[in-house]
């Protein structure tokens, strides 16, 4: 039986929600197959008020164990490093999250608000958030960069706005089973058997990318999002096209570019109008390449895979 306790911070609960329709394993999966106990969750625990602070503090106080301690949302240090915009059960949450950090066997963070500090650690970032472990890039956020849980691992950082249920789900069961020694951690401590790869892989549009034949429109079936309207898919890390949402599909497949969702820059150029759904280019080039292509090789592959598209590229093949 691993004991799970699940908090929020500053968040807009999209991470719960997204958990809450895990399929491979499903929520009453992890409860009734992998041994998993919720200790407590927002929207599934039954304790309030006194009863609440009482199964906290007996967790601080090492009289429940917690297996697996997973924070969802910015951890809000407003106004001036007391925390005091955030409260939860009588104290600031950043002072819950403390406490219980030291007691925790591991540590996951959930969702780019928790990892990196998300949308709520934009400029001017009155919130004064951070990451659990993160803000963007930089190693450290609130509980430090030497931070290690009771099993002797950094944050387990699951990014995503917000992160693919099964992703979560089933690292929840990697740890819950004995298994987390299987995972291998990338440099910002997300595990690469989700975020090896880049969103492109598996995109149903490589196609048209392979032939620069792009679309300007939403929802289209036709073209490349990444020339025109700012699809991030090529330089983006996540498993979105291989682990399709709902089984069913991802943003590329239902006609949205990807925003980048899982990367530490999150949101890109800080929201600004005219950035997010449009591609910056230089001379036509776009400013940001897919990792291992420069300028000058794209220039030229640009030419020649535009006279080499063949007629079939610009076709619906979804049609029946």
């Amino acid at each position: 039986m691993a004991n799970v306790l699940w908090l929020q911070g500053g968040a807009c609960s999209g991470n719960t929600i997204s958990f809450l329709n895990a399929e491979e394993p499903t929520v009453v999966d992890l409860i009734t197959d992998f041994g998993i106990n919720v200790l407590w969750h927002p929207s599934l625990g039954l304790q309030l008020g006194d009863e609440l602070q009482q199964l906290l503090y007996d967790c601080v106080n090492g009289k429940i164990p917690i297996d697996i301690l997973v924070y969802e949302g910015s951890v809000v240090n407003a106004p001036n490093g007391t925390g005091e915009w955030n409260r939860f059960a009588g104290r600031p949450m950043k002072d819950w999250l403390t406490d219980l950090s030291k007691v925790a066997a591991f540590v996951v963070a959930v969702g780019d608000c928790a990892t990196y500090g998300g949308i709520p650690a934009m400029e001017p970032n009155p919130s004064e958030s951070l990451g659990v472990q993160f803000l963007k890039r930089d190693k450290g956020g609130f509980l430090g960069a030497d931070y290690v849980s009771q099993a002797g691992l950094p944050v387990i950082n699951i990014p995503g706005c917000p992160s693919h249920p099964d992703w979560i789900s089933q690292i929840l069961v990697a740890v819950a089973t004995g298994r987390v020694g299987d995972l291998t951690l990338d440099e910002f401590h997300r595990p690469q058997t989700f975020f090896r790869s880049f969103t492109q892989t598996g995109c149903t549009r490589n196609m048209h990318f392979s032939y620069k034949a792009t679309t300007q429109d939403f929802g289209q079936r036709t073209g490349c999002l990444f020339y025109d309207m700012g699809c991030r898919g090529p330089m983006t890390h996540s498993s979105c096209n291989r682990i399709l949402w709902n089984r069913v599909s991802s943003k590329t497949r239902a006609g949205m570019p990807c925003l980048g969702c899982t990367e530490p820059e999150f949101p890109f150029h800080d929201l600004k109008p005219g950035t997010v759904f449009k591609t910056q280019t230089v001379m036509g080039v776009p400013r940001e390449l897919p990792s291992g292509i420069n300028k000058k090789d794209y220039a030229l592959m640009t030419v020649v895979s535009k006279d080499t598209s063949p007629s079939w590229a610009n076709e619906d093949f979804f049609t029946v």
